[in-house]
């Protein structure tokens, strides 16, 4: 028997190549800036304690010429050092007891927020119908990738409290977001708290051992994301006197206790390298999982553009296995 129940889940295959025929003109299109504009930008100014306010306060200046997403109410809660951002479809009445998407933001634990991320946040509420919890974690320079962890589960203790059922609450993330979407979950059940309904990691970030990654193809061949990003971050917000703890990365965590899980990556990003040894340990380790490939795509592609013909796809995906997961709640309720 596979390690997916496909019927319950309604995922496929665990690495099937969700696009074969190859990427949208829209898709394209992104996959030439990101080679073209991006990935020089990265090599040029690499990352550093000093490079990231700078890196942060561009990014959230492009993000103010995004349109305000439309068909979703938002309303901002303040917590202890950091905020969240709940948006619901508009016109709807669902109450966090009802069901909800955590989601924790990209950006390599340093830049991105609330604004950057506000259109996959939106597109998620309005394809599931459900509150998506949107956490503005505190970030690299001034805080370490522990704190966002903790403030991840903060936000998780805070749904709990306000009567969400752990069991239809997913948590999700991409990229360094997908990290914490999974870190998360394991500090819950290491603390006692109730699993989630599930996860979904897009793009995400979920080995911190860069070394381990030097030899892999797609370091190469990602459209923009260079391992020494990704070096520079685990240095400045993990490494402590210049060693990394192995059990920080969600890979190495104990896996037995997750939900079902969806991971989503393009082809020849670096971080599928995260992704195809995730899904291994945790059929391993037992925990129903599925692999989605996606051809032509650059990392974090459905959090970057959303409304690529791509992005609606496998965001349609999300909300299914989403609404699976739910569904499967309800039913072992009434059994």
């Amino acid at each position: 028997m596979s390690a997916i129940d496909v019927t319950e889940l309604d995922v496929r295959e665990p690495g099937l190549l969700m696009n074969p025929d190859g990427p949208s003109a829209s898709a394209r299109l992104l996959m030439a800036t990101c080679l073209s504009a991006v990935r020089p930008v990265l090599r040029a100014f690499p990352v550093s304690r000093a490079t990231i306010p700078f890196g942060a306060a561009a990014i959230d200046g492009l993000a103010w010429l995004r349109p305000t997403p439309r068909g979703v109410d938002r309303e901002q809660v303040a917590l202890k050092g950091f905020r969240m951002e709940i948006l619901r479809p508009s016109g709807g009445s669902r109450a966090l007891r009802h069901g909800a998407v955590l989601y924790m933001h990209g950006g390599g634990f340093a830049v991105c927020g609330l604004g950057t991320h506000r259109p996959i946040a939106a597109s998620l509420a309005r394809r599931t119908g459900l509150p998506v919890v949107n956490v503005d974690y505190r970030q690299l320079p001034g805080r370490n990738i522990s704190d966002a962890i903790q403030d991840c589960l903060t936000a998780y203790r805070w749904l709990l409290r306000h009567g969400a059922d752990p069991s239809r609450i997913i948590f999700a993330g991409d990229s360094a977001g997908g990290f914490l979407a999974f870190a998360t979950a394991l500090r819950a059940i290491e603390t006692g708290l109730p699993s989630p309904g599930g996860l979904v990691g897009l793009s995400p970030l979920l080995d911190l051992d860069y070394a381990a990654k030097r030899d892999y193809v797609n370091v190469a061949r990602d459209p923009y994301l260079p391992l020494s990003a990704l070096e520079a971050v685990v240095r400045i917000g993990a490494e402590v006197d210049g060693r990394l703890d192995p059990m920080v990365s969600p890979v190495n965590g104990a896996l037995a206790g997750l939900p079902p899980v969806l991971l989503i990556a393009a082809e020849d990003e670096v971080l599928r390298y995260d992704c195809e040894l995730m899904a291994r340990r945790l059929t391993a380790a037992g925990v129903p999982n599925a692999l989605e490939i996606w051809r032509g795509q650059v990392h974090a592609f459905m959090a970057i553009a959303p409304n690529l013909p791509e992005s609606r796809m496998a965001l349609a995906r999300v909300s299914r296995f989403v609404r699976a997961r739910l569904e499967q709640s309800q039913r072992a309720r009434t059994a």
